[in-house]
C-alpha cells in the first residue's frame, strides 16, 4: 500500500499486488491502494478522494462497492472509475446505474487508464469547485435577503414611531397588540415565522390615523356621525399608504390596516367582509386590537379590568370576532396576563 496522508486517488483491486496499479498515479497524486474494500472505505471516510478506481476480481463485488460509496455524502463529487471484464453493454449499464462515473473494460491499456483517471480527477475537482461557488453564491443571497428583511423591519419600526408620536398612548398599545397577536398565532398553530410576521405587521394597523385630525383623534366625548365617518377612513388610508410596496411585510401590514375593523358577522368596515372573506391576519389583529383598546384608558373612557375584557371577547365570538381566533387567544390567557403585567395599560381616563 502506498502511503498518503490526504489521498487524491484510492484504488481498490483484487490483485495480489495492489501497489502495481497504484504506480499509474502515484508519481502525480497522493495515492492509496487496497486489496480489502472495508479498509478502503475506512480510508475514504477519513479522507475523501477525487478518484476511486475499482478493479473487479475474485471476492470483490465492484458494482456493490460503487453503490456503497455513493451512499457517502462526502463522496458525492468523487469520480468512480470501474475496471471490469464481461459483456461490455451489461457491465457498463450496471456500473453506471450504480453510480460509476466511467467504465473501462479489461484487458487494460495502462496509458489509457492513466489518462482517463487524470481526466476524472479534473472533473471531480471542477464539480467540487462549482459546488463551492454555488454555496458561496447561496450564502451571499442569504445575506442579502437577511439584510433586506432587516431593512423592512426597520421601516416598520420607524412607521411605528410615527404612529407613537401621533398618539401618546400608541407605543404601549402597539407592543401589547403585537404580543396578543403572537398569543393567537401560537394558539392557532401557525409557524413561528408566520406569527412573527403578522405580529410585526400588526403594529401598523392604525398607521392611517396619521391623517386624522387631532380634534377627532383626541376628542374626549362621543364623535359626531361626520367625525366617525372621517375616523373610519383610517383603514383605507393605511392600506393606500402600504399596499403597493415591494416588501411582503408591508403588503401584509396593508392587508391588516384595511381589514382589522371588519367583523365576522359582516357588520364591520370598510368593505363589510364576512367570515373567512376577512384575511386571517386581519381577523387575528381584530381580536388583539379590540382587547387592548378595552383594557386601555382613552380620553373618552377608563380601561376595563382584564376579566371584563375577556368576557366581552367570549360574548362577541362568532359575531364581532372569528371564534377560532378567540379560542386561540383564550388558550394562551396566562401569557396574555403576563404580557399586560409587564407592559401595563393605563386604566384611568
Amino acid at each position: 500500500m502506498t502511503n498518503a496522508a490526504d489521498p487524491v486517488v484510492v484504488i481498490v483491486t483484487a490483485r495480489p499486488d495492489p501497489g502495481g496499479l497504484a504506480r499509474l498515479f502515484a508519481s502525480d497524486y497522493p495515492t492509496l491502494a487496497f486489496a480489502d474494500p472495508a479498509a478502503a472505505l475506512v480510508a475514504l471516510d477519513r479522507h475523501p478522494a477525487d478518484l476511486v478506481l475499482i478493479e473487479a476480481g475474485p471476492g470483490l463485488d465492484p458494482v456493490g462497492l460503487v453503490r456503497t460509496l455513493r451512499l457517502r455524502p462526502r463522496l458525492a463529487h468523487a469520480s468512480i472509475l470501474l475496471v471490469a471484464a464481461g459483456d461490455p453493454a451489461e457491465t457498463r449499464d450496471r456500473a453506471l446505474a450504480a453510480g460509476a462515473t466511467d467504465v473501462v473494460l479489461a484487458p487494460l491499456d495502462p496509458s489509457d487508464l492513466a489518462l482517463r483517471g487524470r481526466n476524472l480527477i479534473a472533473l471531480a475537482r471542477a464539480q467540487g469547485a462549482a459546488e463551492g461557488q454555488t454555496r458561496a453564491l447561496a450564502q451571499e443571497v442569504e445575506r442579502a435577503v437577511a439584510e433586506s428583511q432587516e431593512r423592512e423591519r426597520e421601516i416598520i419600526r420607524r412607521l411605528m414611531l410615527a404612529a407613537e408620536y401621533r398618539d401618546d398612548q400608541a407605543g404601549g398599545h402597539l407592543t401589547r397588540v403585537a404580543g396578543c397577536v403572537l398569543a393567537i398565532t401560537d394558539g392557532l398553530g401557525l409557524s413561528e415565522e408566520e406569527g412573527n410576521d403578522i405580529a410585526l405587521a400588526s403594529t401598523m394597523h392604525d398607521i392611517g390615523k396619521i391623517g386624522v385630525a387631532d380634534s377627532i383623534l383626541r376628542k374626549p366625548g362621543p364623535l359626531t356621525d361626520a367625525e366617525r365617518t372621517e375616523m373610519m377612513q383610517h383603514a383605507l388610508r393605511g392600506y393606500r399608504m402600504l399596499h403597493d410596496s415591494p416588501s411582503p411585510l408591508l403588503r401584509l401590514a396593508a392587508e391588516i390596516a384595511l381589514t382589522h375593523h371588519e367583523r365576522w358577522d359582516g357588520g364591520g368596515y370598510p368593505q363589510g367582509l364576512k367570515g373567512t372573506e376577512i384575511p386571517l391576519a386581519g381577523r387575528i389583529t381584530a381580536v388583539a386590537d379590540v382587547f387592548d383598546a378595552l383594557i386601555s384608558a382613552r380620553v373618552y373612557k377608563p380601561g376595563w379590568p382584564l376579566e371584563r375584557a375577556r368576557r366581552f371577547l367570549e360574548e362577541q365570538s362568532g359575531a364581532h370576532f372569528d371564534p377560532a381566533c378567540v379560542t386561540a387567544f383564550l388558550s394562551r390567557w396566562e401569557d396574555v396576563v403576563t404580557l399586560v403585567e409587564e407592559r401595563p395599560a393605563d386604566q384611568a381616563a
